[in-house]
């Protein structure tokens, strides 16, 4: 029997709840009367019934022994607010594409947007009507921000409390259901960030059940849950179910597991390896792909190997060192976690390795930090110039088009798309958008309110920011994140929409850059010698070699022109210069503009 509720073909309505605390717990069904039934407890702590007469669309919660009501922790939908009932869903829907094309990294260009946000409305279905427009782009996943159930209607969704529930502002199930079946009939992938690390601070009622966190580690946002001591068995088999029900039930294509570094387990199976082989076995059965892909800041490539090699068995992770190395060259940003980053040879190391420390002393974590990762597929990194984090975790959310100037845009984006990573965009990057993207909530609690402001000003006194952030509470914080489709099409910002298009065109159809793992990828400066500490001239020059094709990406970081002569052993031409467009074929030399980037290719390997 499934956790929580679910209908059946005959009417009946099956009940499922971990509760070892609780000899007694009853189901009140807000029918009219309301009906009070009680389930049976197992030896196990689960308490179950079957009840007849219970349809889809029925409202219940679960009374505990001490007379209080909870929401079920395996709700699929809250249809008031994490503290009111849950209701029975039916799995039923009208799928109109039958089967869809599985992901593949090797062909993913990411878009991750916030539903709330990504248009005035904030529904799924109102997300559905633009995605042609990401498709048009070149687009080919579409990665959605969490969307389990929160309190309030303004959240970035990592204070989700009920994992298996859609949001009810955002549409709830069938809303979500409508937009992964527009996503698929136009050929995207659709990718959920999932949050298996905590819960959010209001309405998390599941400790009154069950121990579903522990005191042995602390994590960020409190306790950690409980994923290798007494009772863990079962709060595995909660979030693994959450997991199977986002990829069958919904057909998600894909989990981003947000912060795996904060899944604090010492178990010799852990936690994230069992959720990766039930994933992935279930999608075997069905003859489908499903990826894992983690938010991990451990610079280790053991969460990405095979089981074989003492690896989590991850398909891919998010690569914030190639972030933090490009955008300390654009901004000159040295606070924080800046603070390892900033010089060429950094984001030279990231391009032709991936991690930048594998060993190597960190001053912001005052410890050597990393290991090599040899054995990692370029595709297996997921890379960005700007994402919700990095966005919205400075203190205004203010974008980097906000810092730099609109070459030095172009010349990101250009390192992001054609590098020999998989590639990720935040909503509006494409045509810099002037809309922030704040952190934002809508807490009912007051002093959690305050607790929310205090801690934002003390998040951001490491940076040494100056001035007051926006008030996370208050709706003008949230709308202020709400794109502005109009702008996209409007002067400077039409402009680098066509640059976009045009950059992913080539990661689709030039073989060098689109070959997921080429046959040679050199990473020199501007002389065709490697960069250290002392190369000169602010140029790095990835040269990439597959069966059909060579090419020469030229990124000039610094605001002068520099130069670079061309291999005289083929006929180059020049596909993109973000500053001068292209211009067919090159002679012996190549003036690369300020903070521009030039890609040359040939077909005489």
């Amino acid at each position: 029997m499934p956790l929580g509720a679910h209908a059946r073909a005959d009417g009946s309505t099956s009940f499922l709840v971990w509760a070892p605390a609780c000899e007694r717990i009853r189901v009140r069904l807000h029918t009219d009367p309301v009906r009070s039934e009680a389930l049976t407890r197992a030896a196990d702590g689960y308490h179950a019934a079957i009840l007849p007469d219970v349809p889809a669309g029925t409202r219940y919660g679960f009374v505990l022994e001490d007379g209080a009501e909870l929401p079920d922790p395996a709700s699929r939908f809250q249809p008031t607010d994490v503290h009111g009932p849950s209701e029975v869903v039916s799995r039923a829907f009208d799928w109109q594409i039958a089967s869809w094309r599985a992901p593949d990294l090797r062909d993913l260009v990411i878009y991750e947007l916030h539903i709330g946000t990504f248009t005035p409305e904030g529904t799924f279905d109102a997300a559905i009507d633009r995605l042609p427009v990401l498709r048009n782009l070149g687009i080919t996943a579409v990665e959605i921000m969490p969307i389990a159930q929160f309190p309030g209607r303004r959240n970035w969704g990592y204070d989700g409390v009920l994992a298996f529930a859609a949001q009810n502002s955002y549409g709830g199930p069938s809303g979500l259901k409508r937009f992964v079946d527009a996503a698929h009939a136009l050929d995207l992938n659709v990718l959920l960030d999932v949050v298996y690390n905590h819960l959010g601070p209001e309405g998390n009622y599941l400790p009154r059940f069950a121990p579903y966190f522990t005191d042995t580690y602390h994590t960020p946002w409190g306790p950690a849950l409980n994923f290798d001591d007494a009772g863990s068995d079962e709060v595995r088999r909660y979030f693994i179910e959450s997991a199977l029900q986002w990829t069958d039930e919904f057909r998600i294509d894909g989990l981003r597991l947000d912060a795996i570094h904060a899944i604090l387990d010492r178990s010799a199976q852990p936690f994230l390896r069992e959720l990766a082989s039930a994933v992935h076995e279930r999608a075997a059965q069905q003859d489908r792909t499903v990826l894992l892909i983690a938010e991990s800041d451990l610079g280790d490539a053991r969460v990405l190997r095979p089981e074989q090699l003492g690896g989590l068995e991850l398909d891919a992770q998010w690569l914030d060192d190639f972030h933090h190395a490009l955008r300390t060259l654009l901004t000159g940003d040295s606070a924080g976690y800046y603070t390892d980053f900033g010089t060429l040879a950094h984001f030279a190391r990231a391009c032709q390795h991936g991690f930048v420390y594998m060993g190597e002393y960190s001053r912001f974590r005052g410890r050597r930090h990393g290991a090599p990762a040899p054995d990692i597929l370029p595709r297996q990194f997921i890379v960005y110039a700007q994402n919700h984090d990095q966005i919205g975790n400075r203190m205004m959310g203010d974008r980097l088009g906000r810092n730099v100037s609109p070459a030095q845009l172009r010349l990101a984006a250009a390192a992001v798309i054609l590098s020999p990573f998989t590639p990720m965009l935040f909503m509006g990057e494409e045509y810099a958008s002037a809309c922030p993207f704040p952190f934002f909530v809508d807490f009912g609690d007051a002093d959690l309110v305050a607790a929310v402001r205090a801690g934002r000003r003390s998040e951001f006194a490491s940076f040494r920011w100056q001035g007051e952030p926006p008030d996370p509470q208050t709706e003008p914080t949230f709308r202020s994140a709400t794109l502005d489709w109009e702008q996209r099409e409007r002067g400077s910002h039409g402009a680098l929409l066509e640059l976009y298009a045009r950059l992913i065109e080539l990661r689709r159809t030039a073989p060098a850059i689109a070959a997921a793992d080429a046959i040679s990828t050199e990473v020199l400066d501007v002389n065709g010698d490697p960069v250290d500490g002392g190369s000169a001239h602010g140029v790095v020059v990835i040269r990439r070699r597959s069966a059909e094709q060579s090419s020469i990406l030229l990124l000039n970081f610094a605001p002068d022109a520099a130069h670079f002569d061309v291999p005289a052993k083929h006929d180059w031409r020049c596909a993109l210069d973000t500053v001068g467009g292209s211009s067919g074929a090159v002679g012996s030399h190549v003036q690369i503009a300020p903070h521009s980037a030039v890609l040359l290719l040939n077909d005489e390997v």
